[in-house]
């Protein structure tokens, strides 16, 4: 991904990577065999960063290209203060995980869901450390609206990062934590200081991999996260 290269050519590029069927994330826990895990689903939306709407070509070029990130509350009860996609578990009222998705960013961020392009739902990850089945759906937004977080006991911050600099090398690190004697591996960011890991980590990782964006990084260098 180039300067130069308009920021719908990066949807393209999004598009062809849901078509692929070797895109799921390598080496993520698996449920254990039996668990009923709960249906959820997390909005991955990318779009640009200025206010000039991502449908005209001549908008914005690749480097403004972002991606919607929230930070999680301290208090939750499950994953406490990590950074994630916008997002939640399926309620009786969604037809289907687009449906979670764009519900779930409303109520977390204010999202407009009327500016945002499904381009895919892409096949339910496990997230065993939760016990949920996590569909991501990936999305473009064609019209930013403005977000913030609405809950703060749900959600603390909610921000855009563009996507060249979690792309940079100096930004991306190997994550390590140790649970029950066993030490897991994972692709990271610290993006100024804030680390982006785990599940949300991995999806990205692997869509940057599958867009053909990924600039090669030094997996070698390891650094400990806590929960």
């Amino acid at each position: 991904m180039t300067d130069d290269q308009p920021a719908h050519g990066a949807r393209a590029e999004l598009l062809a990577a849901a078509r692929r069927d070797d895109w799921n994330p390598p080496a993520l826990p698996q449920l254990p065999e039996g668990v009923q895990a709960r249906r959820s689903a997390v909005l991955v939306l990318f779009g640009v960063l200025d206010s000039i709407p991502a449908t005209t070509p001549d908008a914005a070029v690749a480097k403004d290209l972002d991606v919607l990130l929230q930070r999680r509350a301290p208090t939750l009860s499950s994953h406490p203060g990590q950074v994630s996609f916008p997002g939640g578990g399926r309620e009786a009222a969604d037809r289907d995980d687009i449906d979670t998705a764009l519900r779930e960013a409303e109520e977390e961020t204010g999202l407009d869901p009327t500016g945002v392009e499904i381009l895919a739902a892409l096949p339910a990850l496990p997230l065993a450390v939760s016990n949920h089945h996590v569909t991501p759906v990936l999305g473009w937004w064609t019209k930013p609206s403005k977000v913030a977080a609405v809950d703060h006991a749900e959600t603390v911050e909610v921000f855009r990062v563009p996507v060249a600099q979690l792309l940079d090398p100096a930004t991306r690190f190997t994550s390590t934590i140790t649970r029950a004697g066993m030490t897991f591996r994972g692709p990271a960011f610290d993006v100024d200081g804030t680390i982006v890991w785990g599940f949300t980590a991995m999806v990205l990782d692997r869509l940057f991999d599958a867009c053909g964006w990924t600039v090669p990084w030094d997996a070698t260098v390891e650094r400990p996260v806590t929960v």
